[in-house]
């Protein structure tokens, strides 16, 4: 290459990386990505402090990358490139039978925040476990698919063994309870167990993180059972597939598209009738199902219609029961298995939650508790220090 040639070079580079920055700089900013099912980052304050501690420099890093024109179009193409070179694990998702995409949850477990949330999670149990008892009181962990599926995963995958963590939570959780009363049998409901029963039926999507509704009724139907509730059989269910083209958040995050997933909902002819409020808003709603989310790319948000901070669930059941159900996105396709056996079903998501848990846990005189969220949601979860306000 002559020297004219390597100027030329040089100047078409620094046009394509100086040229995408201008134009993701004045291009206007996008807020949420429904390809990707999240809050896009925005150009972070420039203040002194933010300059000296670094923050400005790491929110702005994380601006680019998430306003960078053409993202999606980019992400794909990186995606079909490495694709074609054979590789079975690309941004940490791995490339599994079946047609599955599962998530591998590198690091998320050996992190500090998942070892903070360890201890969190015991202090919180500490917190409530003599009001509520062992008989009214549940830690629902739920596993993700690469611990549940590891024998769909690509030869020769290596993910951390999420038995491990949860594990040391149970730990935690019995070690807290049993400093405060006598019996702490129960508290800790192994979910895990539960699921390996029922690895080779379709438990989990093949192109979302959550689990599906079968695999929520199979942990709903054990736990109940040992709550001594009553469980119909599977077949004494309605289920309907509301969609065949559900295509999830692990398959935005590689841009492309694989397979599409369908989602069921299970409803009980003989639950009572019910009514939902939303965040306070005083608007009852007749369902918990929001069908308009199958008209979006956010089809799973057809379960609540999505994250809500609280949602109050009144039935007629009459049991005289009122449970509280601390969670994340997985509980919203296991609430529904709860109307027969609860008159109050309050739905709290604590990401979203900015008022004082322990002041609506005094207010409200629960019967019952369940904390309800799935293994990585729980271990990356940087919220949890609400739960002890």
């Amino acid at each position: 290459m002559n020297k004219i040639q390597s100027v030329g070079v040089t100047i078409l580079f620094c046009i394509l990386i100086f040229g995408f920055g201008i134009v993701t700089l004045i291009n206007p900013d996008t807020e949420y990505s429904e390809t990707e099912n999240r809050t896009l980052a925005q150009m972070p304050a420039l203040t002194l402090d933010s300059l000296l501690d670094g923050s400005f420099e790491s929110g702005y890093e994380d601006y680019l990358t998430d306003q960078f024109v053409f993202r999606d179009s980019w992400i794909a193409l990186k995606t079909a490139v490495e694709r074609t070179s054979g590789r079975t694990q690309i941004n940490d998702i791995y490339f599994a039978k079946d047609d599955y995409l599962i998530e591998a949850h590198t690091d998320t477990f050996t992190a500090e925040q998942a070892e903070a949330n360890r201890n969190i999670l015991a202090q919180f149990v500490e917190l409530y476990a003599e009001e509520f008892q062992a008989e009214h009181m549940t830690v629902m962990i739920i596993p993700n698919a690469v611990d549940i599926l590891r024998e769909k995963l690509p030869a020769f995958a290596s993910p951390y063994d999420e038995g491990d963590y949860l594990e040391s939570l149970r730990e935690a959780v019995m070690e807290a309870a049993s400093g405060t009363i006598a019996d702490a049998d129960g508290i800790w409901f192994d979910a895990r167990s539960v699921l390996q029963e029922h690895s080779e039926e379709e438990i989990y999507y093949r192109t979302d993180h959550h689990w599906k509704t079968l695999g929520a009724f199979y942990v709903w139907q054990a736990w109940a059972a040992s709550c001594g509730y009553t469980v119909p059989a599977l077949d004494s269910y309605e289920i309907t597939t509301v969609t065949e083209d559900f295509e999830g958040t692990i398959q935005s995050k590689l841009g492309i598209h694989t397979v599409t997933d369908s989602i069921e909902i299970y409803l009980d002819p003989s639950a009572p009738s019910y009514t939902v409020e939303k965040d306070e808003s005083g608007e009852l709603l007749d369902s918990l199902y929001d069908y308009s989310a199958l008209d979006t790319k956010s089809k799973y948000d057809i379960f609540f219609g999505g994250n809500n901070a609280l949602s109050r669930i009144t039935t007629e059941a009459d049991t005289g029961r009122k449970i509280l159900v601390i969670k994340d996105s997985y509980a919203h396709c296991f609430v529904p298995f709860l109307l027969s056996e609860f008159d109050q079903i309050d739905v709290l998501d604590i990401r979203y939650y900015n008022q004082e848990l322990s002041a609506l846990i005094g207010e409200e005189g629960y019967t019952d508790l369940l904390f309800l969220y799935n293994a990585s949601g729980f271990a990356e979860d940087t919220s949890l220090t609400k739960l002890l306000y």
